[in-house]
């Protein structure tokens, strides 16, 4: 007589399944909060860019500062290194960031 196994193969994938609907929940609730702090942290940067740029304004300063903005993308290069992250990416997402400010004190300007 021949033994019949007892687990069912729908079974262990609905389990599966289960588990791995779980662990994705999981992920997308630490990117929710992590997109909130994203959020939040370049709201605060930019109050202090306004600031700036306002201070730049009232004393007749060019809205851009190249030297520093070169000083700021080889920082964040560095740190994308040290956090695992494609500098490229580092790069283009601080240029994008740049221009803004840019944009934001050339209008405070004129």
């Amino acid at each position: 007589m021949s033994t019949i196994p007892t687990t069912d193969a729908k079974t262990d994938g609905d389990t599966d399944a289960r588990r791995a609907e779980a662990l994705l929940s999981g992920h997308r609730a630490s990117i929710d909060r992590l997109d909130a702090i994203l959020v939040y942290t370049l709201a605060e940067r930019f109050k202090h860019t306004q600031a700036v740029g306002r201070l730049k304004a009232e004393h007749d300063l060019p809205p851009s500062d190249p030297a520093r903005e070169a000083r700021q993308i080889e920082r964040l290069e560095a740190l994308a290194l040290e956090a695992d992250l494609d500098p490229e990416f580092a790069r283009k997402f601080l240029g994008f960031i740049i221009s803004e400010v840019i944009r934001h004190h050339e209008r405070m300007q004129g």
